[in-house]
């Protein structure tokens, strides 16, 4: 198969959790353990750094590997989901995988898949572990899709663990709660590897606390110490705390040197090292328009009131979810004083761009739907003045048909 068969191919045949929701889900890890044993537990050929939270964890993911890379290192960088195109999920050294590779792991493959159907997730995790090992990266950043004690990545034994941040997301699958959702997260704490969170929350400290003593695990509250602030090339107010837990995992990382001119370098270039998309990204200057993937409460909190801290005339929100998403507790979030363009992004689980309309109204959020996601940009683009502000956001597949 081409390159675009072989993708078309993996979408329609396995399950993938962003666009069906929890009936891709397999809450065991047998498939990809049953993987890796095919491929010869290619994941055990390379030094990792596990990452998985709420919020941050893909921001946190690309600076660590952005450091690295400017210490000289080869660096596999495995993340989810991709924005533009499939292969932005796994990178080298910034470079992301080849067409060739992604087909031919497909095909060397195929009697396995069609024989134990493993998930689309499942199936991506060994494909990047295959690719890392066969590059040889003297170390990979793997970011957990989804939780974290279930997730296809917790096959692999880390240097060190971080999470970043707890809040209410997949609340469906990952519990109703902080401490529910946490005790999901720390799933990826191992025996004496240690783990860092970057956040010290009330409701969760207990559980992290409690699994790593279990464990042996060295816990570091990285929101505790003192760090040097860095400057870097993502945008937002909101990366400080992912700044102190990347730098609390590179004390924490024996085997590689890092020095501080690396720290400082690697927060300066993370997109030019990395190809990160979608945080805080500046897509015009006139006026001013920033698309953010943030998606649920926290995410959405921290982009909002850095939306407060720019200086505009007038503010426009082009503005899409998913069906499953919990509006009543996001919708209160925005600002009653925006011009909303509701849209609807181009999935299965796309939420329809009146029925949001109507549900934001109850929360004095006024504006038109629109069908798709370019026509409610080009309605905010020509609304606009040139010092007035637009923000594109609500989920990850909104900000995808922008960047």
């Amino acid at each position: 198969m081409t390159y675009k068969e072989t993708l078309d191919w993996m979408f329609a045949q396995l399950p993938m959790y962003q666009s069906q929701g929890k009936s891709a889900l397999n809450a065991k890890l047998n498939k990809i353990i049953a993987f890796s044993e095919h491929l010869g537990n290619l994941h055990k050929n390379f030094k990792s750094i596990h990452v998985a939270g709420t919020n941050g964890k893909g921001s946190s993911s690309h600076m660590l590997a952005s450091i690295l890379q400017e210490a000289g290192y080869k660096v596999g960088l495995y993340t989810s989901p991709h924005l533009k195109d499939f292969r932005e999920r796994i990178r080298i050294n910034g470079k992301t995988v080849s067409k060739q590779f992604v087909v031919d792991f497909i095909h060397e493959n195929n009697s396995f898949i069609e024989e134990y159907t493993p998930s689309f997730f499942e199936m991506t995790v060994a494909m990047a572990f295959a690719n890392f090992s066969e590059e040889k990266v003297d170390i990979a950043i793997i970011e957990v899709g989804l939780g974290g004690r279930f997730d296809s990545t917790n096959i692999i034994t880390p240097e060190v663990s971080l999470i970043t941040n707890i809040g209410l997301d997949h609340t469906d699958i990952l519990g109703d709660t902080l401490e529910k959702i946490a005790f999901e997260k720390a799933g990826i704490i191992k025996k004496n590897i240690p783990i860092i969170v970057s956040e010290r929350q009330e409701e969760t400290t207990a559980v992290f606390t409690k699994i790593a003593q279990e464990k042996s695990a060295k816990l570091v509250f990285a929101s505790d110490d003192n760090y040097p602030s860095f400057e870097t090339t993502l945008f937002g107010n909101y990366q400080e705390k992912n700044i102190k837990g990347v730098q609390a995992v590179l004390k924490h990382l024996n085997d590689f040197v890092i020095e501080e001119k690396h720290i400082e370098a690697g927060f300066a270039k993370v997109v030019e090292n990395t190809g990160l998309l979608g945080r805080w990204q500046i897509l015009s200057k006139h006026p001013k328009t920033v698309c953010d993937t943030a998606h649920n409460k926290e995410g959405l909190i921290l982009v909002l009131n850095q939306i407060t801290k720019e200086e505009f005339k007038h503010l426009h929100i082009v503005l899409g979810f998913v069906k499953d998403k919990d509006l009543e507790s996001v919708l209160p979030l925005f600002p009653t004083e925006a011009t909303y363009y509701f849209c609807k992004p181009a999935i299965q689980r796309g939420l329809e761009a009146k029925s949001l309309q109507k549900k934001a109204l109850k929360y004095s959020l006024t504006g038109k739907s629109y069908d798709s996601v370019k026509k409610a940009q080009q309605a905010a683009n020509q609304a606009s003045l040139k010092d007035d502000f637009i923000f594109i956001g609500g989920s990850n597949f909104v900000v995808a048909e922008v960047v």
